[in-house]
Order: C-alpha cells, then sequence, then structure tokens
C-alpha cells in the first residue's frame, strides 16, 4: 500500500490459500486493487512455471518475498506444507529471481529461527542452528538457499527476521486478533505458559518502514558494517533483525488489550505448547546502523490503532451481512 500511494508500480503473486478465512485476504486484496499500478497473479509458489512467467512480465527492480506457510502450532499438524510452500516455493522464487536479476531481493525470515536461544538480545551472528519448529527449521533452511544463491548469482538478498507483527489487517491466528475476536464475543482465551511468557511485539507499520528502507540499501562492500553486519565474506547477503529490542509480557498485553476494548478477558491458563518459546527479544543494532531507526511505536499506541481497525471491520462485515 505504502509503494503504490508512493506511485510505483507494484506486481503482486499470492495463492490465497484457505489457511485463514480468503474474506479477508480478499478484502485486502480489493484495497490494492483501487490502485492503476497494482498489478496481480493468482498462484502457488509451488507452480515453478508460473511464478517464473509472473516474474518475467514484471521485470521487477526489486523483489520482495512475503510469500510462506506461516504459524508455528500449524507446522505440527500439516508439516508437509512448509516443506512444500517455505523450501520447494522459496525456491522456486530463488531461480525466477536468478533470471529477472533484481536489484535488490528481500525475503522474509521469522525470529523463530534463533529456537530457545538463551543469550538475548538476539543478534543476527548469534547460533541459529536448533529450531525448534519445522516452521523455524524451513525458514532457516530457506535463508540459507538464499545464501548460496546470492554467493553463486551475485544477486544483493537481505533476509529480515520479524519478531511478532501485529497491526490492523492481521492474521486471524495470532494473538492480537485472535483475543480481542474471543474478548468481543464473551468467549474465553487460552493463555499459554501461564502467562510467563515475552515478546518483542513489532508494530506493521514500523515493520513496513523498515522493509522500504533496507529495499534502499542492498547488501554491498560500500555498506558493510563489520563488526554488526552478517553479511558473509563471499556473497551480497545480510540478515537483519527487524523488531524494536522492547519485549513486552504477555500478561502486559492482554491487560492492554482489556484497556482498550473496555472488556475483561475470561482467562484459560495452560502450560506451553511445543514449539514455543519463552521469550523473543530483538536486537536492533545493524537495522539501526544501517538505517538510522528501528521500530518504536509502543505497545499502547500499536494496539489502540489495531483495535480501532478491529471495530471498523466488524462493523462492515456486519452491514455487509
Amino acid at each position: 500500500m505504502r509503494l503504490l500511494r508512493e506511485g510505483h508500480e507494484v506486481f503482486g503473486h499470492d495463492g490465497m490459500t484457505r489457511y485463514y478465512d480468503p474474506k479477508l485476504k480478499e478484502a485486502r486484496l480489493a484495497r490494492l486493487r483501487a490502485f492503476p499500478g497494482f498489478h496481480m497473479t493468482l498462484g502457488m509458489l509451488e507452480d515453478r512455471d508460473q511464478l517464473r512467467a509472473a516474474v518475467a512480465e514484471a521485470r521487477p527492480e526489486v523483489m520482495v518475498h512475503l510469500a510462506a506457510q506461516a504459524g508455528v502450532r500449524y507446522s505440527l499438524e500439516n508439516p508437509q506444507a512448509y516443506v512444500d510452500s517455505n523450501l520447494v516455493g522459496s525456491w522456486n522464487l530463488l531461480e525466477a529471481a536468478q533470471e529477472a536479476r533484481p536489484a535488490h531481493l528481500l525475503l522474509a525470515s521469522t525470529s523463530s529461527v534463533y529456537g530457545a536461544n538463551a543469550k538475548i538480545p538476539f543478534a543476527e551472528l548469534d547460533r541459529a542452528e536448533e529450531p525448534l519448529t519445522l516452521y523455524a527449521a524451513s525458514k532457516k533452511a530457506m535463508e540459507s538457499m538464499a545464501h548460496a544463491c546470492a554467493h553463486l548469482h551475485g544477486i544483493p538478498t537481505t533476509a529480515f527476521r520479524f519478531f511478532t507483527v501485529y497491526g490492523s489487517w492481521g492474521r486471524p491466528d495470532m494473538a492480537p486478533l485472535k483475543f480481542a475476536t474471543a474478548m468481543l464475543e464473551d468467549r474465553e482465551i487460552e493463555i499459554y505458559g501461564q502467562g510467563r511468557m515475552s515478546r518483542d511485539f513489532t508494530h506493521v507499520g514500523d515493520l513496513v518502514g523498515s522493509i522500504l528502507d533496507l529495499a534502499r540499501i542492498p547488501p554491498a562492500e560500500a555498506n558493510r558494517i563489520p563488526e554488526i553486519d552478517s553479511l558473509s565474506a563471499q556473497a551480497p547477503f545480510r540478515t537483519v533483525n527487524i523488531g524494536g529490542g522492547e519485549p513486552v509480557g504477555l500478561m502486559e498485553f492482554v491487560e492492554t488489550l482489556e484497556r482498550l476494548l473496555g472488556r475483561s478477558a475470561r482467562r484459560r491458563m495452560l502450560p506451553m505448547q511445543p514449539g514455543d518459546v519463552p521469550r523473543t527479544f530483538a536486537d536492533p543494532a545493524l537495522l539501526l546502523a544501517l538505517t538510522g531507526r528501528k521500530p518504536q511505536t509502543s505497545l499502547e499506541d500499536g494496539l489502540r490503532e489495531f483495535v480501532s481497525w478491529l471495530l471498523d471491520h466488524r462493523r462492515s462485515l456486519s452491514e455487509a451481512a
């Protein structure tokens, strides 16, 4: 949306899978289609020939790979989806990039690659070799494939690691929308880890700003920062955390949501789930050094924006019905 508002031409490629209600995806897509500079191809990353044709038609100056099978817990239920999308699909995109030769290729990874790393905050040069879920393993494998392609084909590549992104139009399986919807409908919310977990929440507006900032700074010798940059010696490649470095406890998150909604949550306290980690905590030093800023929207302000969108969205759905 930001790129379209700035007058750029944007080509999208999306499978519109049924991992969650496609109506939310269609509503997002309708907003994008209102811009004359937006072009869309419906298709799966696993369809190699269709993807290559779409990329060839777009002739992108910059490619941003945000498509993936997301969700930590769902990877326990349907691991094959992660192999198909995050490994096979990402490889197909890397092949298409080799032909398109963009000035910069950017790939969405995740803080989940750090696993239960005891060292905090998580920095890009920390070990990330003990994933706790197939989701995390598939994302780390994507980073490794991208590094090899950057080295072999000289494509400047940045893999950015997201830290608990939230905000308007978010996924319904994520805690903000899942909890808020349950609270509005007077349903119980499930709080794992007995509420003792913490997350480095990143508002989607900050995330978009960081991605656009990084898109303008492809990895190269001229902007290497030896002390903190995770560029290898042979490849124009880097990984960058996108997180503010200010984790918030899960119970503080729930209490903030309660206050903004004016509703008390019916809480069901549960133990940690398989694949969960007790905390995520970004070291944003590299992002700061490269772009001069880091995510800084407070949880209070970010959830206020989210709640405003949610109430409007539910009102629109009710009126449409």
